[in-house]
């Protein structure tokens, strides 16, 4: 399927909407402190709403995670954003506690169905706190009337690249056909220079950013990246044009544990 993406290819969701491949949606947070000033570039760049892909993600710092802030933490960034509608949401972490994280996804499933929302996800969780969440879904589906009353996980958003596959938690997405999307896929660049990488680079007459963006498409995932010079923009979309080999892609991986982020995903189930 990766030969015959373009950079218009979507993924289809489990909340049925629609998912560009390369992360040139918007992707904001309440701790980033960018909802307001991400959301005022749509309409000055002529683009249709219809057509950007607004994602922010509740919450990490200031207010702590549970229902109530929730509610109030995205009703809060539709009115600094003044859409409509915010197109996914994410659970920064899995900071809080069972209470908190729960309460959370409750607050998320309501705000779908009262159209504020499209689709919700988690973000820096482990496999631990997925399979709670699996439960909890199950059992708000008893409570609030039979099969996706308890909401549906559509995306999960992890550090992902050659030195951080978490092999543990894409396999238990990639059941569940959530979709996949990797953060800090260049690794900060950081990684220029690994021979593997960059015979690739050498082979395809490409960068080695282009190349870990290819990597990361390839392995089923949808690259987050961000750049501020046009040229480097230009550069991170042109990954189209060209395909890796199997056995590059799987040579390229290794079994590192390397975060250049945070991880979460090591966080315990209570605290």
């Amino acid at each position: 399927m990766a030969s015959n993406l373009t950079i218009s290819s979507t993924v289809r969701l489990n909340s049925g909407h629609g998912l560009p491949v390369l992360g040139y949606g918007i992707d904001s947070a309440t701790a980033y402190r960018n909802q307001g000033p991400s959301a005022a570039a749509i309409p000055s760049s002529g683009v249709p709403r219809s057509e950007v892909f607004f994602t922010t993600k509740v919450p990490m710092s200031g207010k702590p995670l549970s229902y109530d802030n929730t509610i109030s933490l995205v009703n809060t960034a539709l009115e600094d954003t003044k859409l409509d509608y915010l197109d996914l949401v994410l659970i920064h972490s899995p900071y809080g506690g069972t209470e908190n994280r729960l309460g959370a996804w409750k607050a998320l499933v309501e705000l779908v169905d009262a159209g504020k929302i499209r689709s919700i996800g988690v973000s820096n969780y482990g496999v631990h706190h997925l399979n709670e969440l699996e439960e909890y879904i199950k059992k708000l589906e008893q409570e609030r009337g039979g099969p996706g009353k308890g909401g549906v996980i559509s995306v999960g958003q992890w550090e992902l690249h050659p030195w951080l596959t978490r092999p543990d938690i894409v396999k238990w997405c990639k059941q569940r056909n959530i979709a996949i999307e990797a953060y800090c896929p260049i690794v900060r660049g950081e990684r220029w220079g690994e021979p593997k990488v960059k015979a690739a680079a050498e082979k395809y007459g490409k960068t080695e950013a282009q190349i870990l963006l290819r990597w990361s498409i390839q392995r089923g995932y949808v690259p987050l990246v961000k750049s501020v010079t046009p040229s480097r923009i230009a550069e991170n979309a042109a990954i189209f044009d060209f395909e890796l080999t199997e056995e590059e892609v799987q040579g390229i991986a290794t079994e590192d544990y390397s975060p250049c982020a945070w991880d979460p995903t090591i966080e315990p189930i209570e605290k």
